[in-house]
């Protein structure tokens, strides 16, 4: 678990940022029509319990073919089971798989409850994981460098303006309590990333990378189908109605775009958060791509499905979010420079 490099990927890290915002913006916009019923009219829209079965099925198996597209099973651990080696996590990826779980759940809900706009929660789960970055690195023990505290500061300012609109701090307790979750998964998952990767060690990154994607999507889906045959009350019985009576529904085939979507974001945004760098950097890079696809999203519901479109504010501080992207591209690449000359 030793400290690794501060030195980044380079331009391939952008490359991911770019992947994670061409899966979140439509993600999050297909998320936000659904259930507010914006696709089929006359339907009932489904709640974002109802919701999850699908599209948790779809990311488990989207996650499958991804990986074994890319021959990247042979990078996890092999344990023998009888005559058979099979891939599995170690205790570590296990841990960081199950959080990587509650935050695809968290993720999901979060679009879809009522009153709350796309930008405003993305901006309050993103921003919570800003502040953690630098809190991660220093437990840890990665040097921050400058420019990534600039960026840092401008993603936070971000907030600030958005949240300086009347009515900016309203929110429901249910989702009070699923950013909360979303936050604390974030704090452990970046430990144990900081800790057994993010190293120039590619295969050290791809190993920590399988074993947790193998996990999350899994553990969820077994959680789910658990709480829906054994649990009490409305969540389990639209977690029911998901895994039953949502398969015959017109909307299916969009909740399982929204499945393979959300992998998509999952494995960019994965990728991006394993860069050798510090949190400090890699964080805002993440963050900046999803505030930005909020922002785009919200004004595709607004423009193709009638929905609310983002305020003044929002997109206040998503302007301030693009000079955050600055500073933390700039400044790395004229560093390199520096140092080839």
């Amino acid at each position: 678990m030793g400290k690794a490099s501060n030195a980044s990927s380079g331009g391939r890290v952008w490359l991911f940022a770019a992947g994670y915002f061409l899966c979140y913006a439509p993600y999050s916009a297909l998320t936000k029509g659904l259930t507010g019923g914006l696709f089929v009219p006359g339907e009932p829209a489904p709640t974002g319990f109802e919701l999850l079965p699908s599209t948790v099925i779809a990311s488990a198996l989207g996650m499958f073919g991804f990986l074994g597209l890319m021959g990247w099973w042979r990078f996890a651990t092999h344990y023998r089971v009888g005559p058979l080696r099979v891939p599995g996590p170690s205790r570590f990826t296990l841990a960081s798989g199950v959080c990587t779980a509650a935050i695809i759940a968290t993720t999901t809900l979060a679009y879809t409850f009522e009153g709350v706009s796309i930008v405003f929660v993305m901006l309050l789960m993103r921003g919570g994981v800003l502040v953690i970055a630098p809190v991660v690195d220093a437990i840890t023990g990665r040097a921050t460098r400058w420019f990534s505290w600039a960026g840092l500061g401008l993603s936070l300012a971000a907030l600030l303006v958005a949240f300086s609109e009347e009515g900016g701090y309203e929110i429901t307790l249910v989702c009070a309590i699923d950013v909360a979750v979303y936050l604390a998964s974030y704090f452990l998952r970046l430990q144990l990333m900081s800790r057994l990767a993010k190293t120039r060690d590619r295969e050290k990154n791809l190993r920590f990378f399988v074993e947790e994607q193998m996990v999350a999507a899994p553990v969820l889906l077994v959680l789910l189908a658990a709480y829906a045959g054994l649990g009490e009350g409305s969540v389990a019985d639209e977690l029911a109605a998901g895994f039953s009576s949502f398969w015959s529904r017109a909307i299916l085939p969009h909740a399982i775009l929204v499945g393979l979507l959300s992998q998509g974001t999952g494995i960019f945004g994965g990728l991006i958060l394993l860069d050798p760098s510090e949190n400090t950097f890699s964080v805002p890079v993440n963050r900046c791509s999803s505030i930005l696809a909020g922002v785009v999203a919200s004004l595709g519901v607004k423009t193709f499905l009638g929905g609310a479109g983002p305020s003044a504010h929002q997109l206040g501080g998503a302007a301030l979010i693009v000079v955050a992207i600055l500073f933390l591209t700039v400044p790395p690449q004229l560093e390199r420079a520096g140092r080839r000359a």
